[in-house]
């Protein structure tokens, strides 16, 4: 049996100080599966609790043991750990199992070591960026 569906992946937690209501993070996600002919399945959705990654956990462990899941859609891949060896985990899981990882609201896929680089790229941008002090002007 071929690898048709991919597992959609929500959260709970803020991104970037703004929350998304659920409901629109699974509409974002279902509309980038049919605009992509991907088959979409309900999506696992993280808990609010700050560093937690359980139902990430599980959905990489479900496509690692499923002959189904040819990997999962994320609302966006600022949901994945800030920590870079804990992302580099995920790559490699996924890798293993053959699978991809989907960006919805940033319209990305990764597929391979050169998409892996590209997202790495992007997060540390993302991060200096946050990490840089905001100007300040006075009017």
């Amino acid at each position: 049996m071929s690898r048709l569906a991919l597992r959609g992946y929500i959260g709970s937690r803020p991104l970037d100080g703004q929350r998304v209501p659920q409901h629109v993070q699974n509409l974002v996600v279902r509309d980038y599966a049919a605009r992509h002919g991907l088959e979409y399945r309900l999506s696992a959705a993280e808990y609010v609790m700050p560093g937690s990654y359980l139902m990430l956990e599980q959905v990489l462990a479900e496509i690692e043991a499923s002959a189904e899941l040819q990997g999962l859609i994320a609302y966006s891949l600022f949901m994945l750990p800030p920590d870079s060896r804990r992302r580099d985990a995920i790559w490699r899981r996924l890798a293993a199992a053959g699978a991809v990882f989907h960006a919805a609201v940033e319209e990305l896929a990764v597929a391979g070591a050169d998409d892996v680089e590209r997202v790495e790229t992007i997060l540390s941008v993302h991060g200096a960026l946050a990490a840089a002090p905001s100007p300040s002007f006075a009017i």
